[in-house]
């Protein structure tokens, strides 16, 4: 880890809150928002974070699975999301949230004409513009915990 973490501290909740309390809460407020306020169904928010937290490489991210109302994706979702070109699990929306995530994380000066055509026929103009803030949430903060090192030190929350 890149920042040295008092002893007794939770690692998110110091970097965050006491060592940039007025960036650090801003950026948990904006982060808790994409998941309370989505109207972006779950397989198709799944396949969108969890390809950003693949590409990032955050621990805590891969593991994390959002859950709605106790129903969460199927165990082997991640798998799927890697194979999002291939895969049979996924519609056309799941499969489009997937490569939008990941043309947005690696290839963003490539969304074409034909990927948008592709988009808002299948997606609202306030879907993608709730995909497109959600994807910035998830790469800017994964990225974050991921680069710091605090992504090995969070404990999945237990219900």
């Amino acid at each position: 880890m890149i920042i040295d973490i008092p002893e007794g501290q939770e690692p998110i909740g110091y970097v965050w809150g006491d060592m940039v309390p007025g960036i650090g809460m801003a950026a948990a407020n904006f982060s808790l928002s994409v998941y309370a306020h989505t109207t972006l169904g779950l397989r198709e928010f799944e396949a969108a974070r969890l390809r950003i937290a693949q590409i990032n490489g955050c621990r805590f991210c891969l593991d994390w699975r959002t859950d709605r109302d106790g129903e969460k994706v199927e165990d082997d979702f991640p798998e799927a999301v890697l194979a999002w070109r291939t895969t049979d699990a996924f519609d056309e929306r799941t499969r489009l949230a997937a490569e939008y995530a990941e043309r947005y994380a690696l290839d963003h000066h490539q969304l074409d004409e034909e990927f948008w055509e592709r988009m808002t026929g299948a997606y609202s103009q306030v879907e993608i513009v709730e995909l497109t803030m959600s994807l910035g949430s998830w790469l800017a903060f994964g990225r974050l915990n991921r680069v710091l090192g605090l992504d090995t030190v969070c404990v999945l929350p237990t219900h």
